[in-house]
């Protein structure tokens, strides 16, 4: 289960995830926020309450940040250890902007 909840501020978008982003998880938050990046030059994510993150979660983030490169910037903001070390295990914290 993950609940995402959007914030558009201007050209700044915040999503805020809680829960298990997984294969059942990611294909919804992906079409959620490509459905909103119009006018948007700042996204982020709060992943504060970000219990899980799967190759499928970190391939949507991925998907994301290379959208915003042609349009402005993408961070990541607040992640659990669990969640920061998948980060860094799998390269990610090169790839991301991570607050």
């Amino acid at each position: 289960m993950l609940r995402i909840d959007k914030n558009a501020d201007g050209e700044l978008l915040t999503v805020a995830l809680k829960g298990r982003l997984d294969i059942t998880t990611a294909p919804g938050l992906e079409e959620d926020v490509k459905g909103s990046l119009s006018g948007i030059t700042k996204l982020e994510f709060d992943i504060a309450e970000l219990d899980y993150i799967s190759s499928a979660g970190l391939r949507v983030l991925l998907s994301c940040q290379k959208i915003m490169s042609k349009q402005g910037s993408m961070v990541v903001k607040n992640p659990t250890e669990e969640v920061k070390e998948i980060f860094d295990i799998t390269g990610f914290s090169d790839i991301l902007t991570i607050e």
